[in-house]
């Protein structure tokens, strides 16, 4: 019974100590969350202050790492530039450009000449053909199996054989002779009659006339006579320009046989649109394109001159000509038609390539800039004047850039392969 009155006094004793500490948690907890919220609001406060301060830097950071951000976007940009710039690059080892004609010119603004393209002939030039024709009648044959056109020709050399043996009206030499021995008769007794007045002065002129024509054209036969006939010479040194005969065919005196050219000086005469007339005052000079080797001559290179340009035009014709002598130091056949490029007035301060620089495909037209020692970029231009030799570049290209201007198909035939290949690094 003890023992049960003193559990039941213990366990009262526990019952109210927990409940006295229940009150005094709930007044501490009250006070604390009072002073607590006085202090936070003050601690806040000042917190925040200094939050807002730190805000204040953050702020700073983050216009840092905007920054940061700016520079790497700007990088990343950089970056993709680059990437972007030698995405179309194009390699053409050294070693390959060594085994073909290749070369790299740096671009720089110059003078330019304003062109006028046109056609044109080349011929000789005067006095420097000449025309060999007939001394008799008969049949002609050939000097030599090997002439033909083109060979060349030495002053004096005989070129062809008249022979008038066999035709119906006799030999040409026998009747040119009597003709001469009859006419130098008449004409000594015509002289001795005019010192006596026997015959008028003009009887004895007209006799005189008859002899000395009879005489020429026996000089001309009896020269040159042979046992095959009469012989026709070359008169000039030069090349057989053109054969106007056939073996074997009957002539007449005074018939063309041939042409001999020294083709020492040519002339190259265009015709030009009424249009540039105005242009034609400052035309000094010109290129000409030959259509059977495809190259292209100078006339300063040649010792060239302007010859003379029309005034005026012919009434059935709406082009103007315009003629220049030149030294024919080329493989330039007289008679070939070419095409003409008449260099007008000067155009400072513009960039020009050689012709030889250009590619085109369908009708565009592309140069291959130099990038770096062996990368080479594909680059559309557009072009101006174009004077055979030199082209005009309009847009595309800036002072300083390096172009291929020797070489340009074999980089372009480089780039079938693909952009940089593998083992192909560069510095930037």
């Amino acid at each position: 019974m003890r023992t049960i009155i003193y559990a039941i006094t213990i366990l009262a004793i526990s019952l109210w100590g927990c409940k006295n500490q229940s009150s005094q948690d709930k007044h501490n907890h009250s006070e604390t969350e009072t002073h607590a919220g006085h202090n936070h609001e003050e601690h806040d406060h000042c917190h925040e202050g200094h939050d807002h301060s730190h805000e204040g830097h953050d702020h700073e950071h983050e216009g840092h790492d905007h920054e940061h951000e700016t520079a790497e976007e700007h990088a990343g940009h950089n970056h993709e530039s680059k990437a972007t710039k030698h995405s179309d690059e194009i390699i053409f080892p050294k070693a390959q450009a060594a085994k073909t004609t290749f070369e790299v010119r740096e671009i720089q603004p110059a003078s330019f000449n304003q062109v006028v393209k046109t056609t044109g002939q080349v011929l000789a030039a005067p006095g420097d053909e000449a025309v060999i024709v007939a001394t008799s009648n008969g049949v002609v044959s050939f000097s030599s199996n090997k002439l033909t056109e083109g060979t060349k020709v030495q002053k004096g050399q005989s070129l062809f054989q008249i022979s008038s043996k066999d035709i119906a009206e006799g030999d040409y030499y026998t009747k040119v002779k009597a003709t001469y021995e009859a006419a130098k008769a008449s004409y000594d007794r015509a002289e001795a009659l005019v010192k006596d007045k026997i015959i008028s002065q003009k009887e004895f002129e007209s006799t005189k006339l008859e002899f000395e024509n009879a005489k020429t054209a026996y000089n001309a036969v009896s020269n040159n006579k042979t046992a095959k006939g009469v012989s026709v010479n070359a008169p000039i040194n030069g090349h057989m320009k053109n054969i106007l005969v056939k073996e074997g065919e009957y002539i007449t005196v005074g018939q063309p046989l041939a042409t001999v050219s020294q083709n020492q000086r040519l002339v190259l005469r265009a015709e030009v649109s009424q249009r540039y007339y105005n242009a034609m005052q400052s035309v000094k000079s010109a290129n000409f394109k030959t259509p059977y080797d495809n190259k292209v001559y100078s006339l300063e290179d040649l010792n060239g001159r302007l010859l003379s340009f029309g005034k005026t035009s012919n009434e059935n014709s709406f082009f103007i000509p315009v003629s220049f002598e030149f030294d024919n130091k080329g493989e330039v056949i007289p008679g070939s038609f070419v095409e003409v490029y008449l260099i007008s007035s000067p155009i400072e301060n513009t960039l020009s390539i050689p012709v030889s620089a250009l590619t085109n495909e369908m009708g565009i037209y592309y140069v291959y800039v130099q990038i770096d020692e062996e990368g080479y970029r594909k680059q559309e231009v557009a072009l101006g004047a174009n004077n055979g030799k030199e082209v005009q570049i309009i847009k595309g290209l800036h002072p300083g850039d390096r172009v291929v201007t020797q070489g340009a198909y074999q980089v372009k035939m480089a780039s079938a392969s693909g952009a940089i290949p593998h083992g192909h690094s560069h510095e930037h």
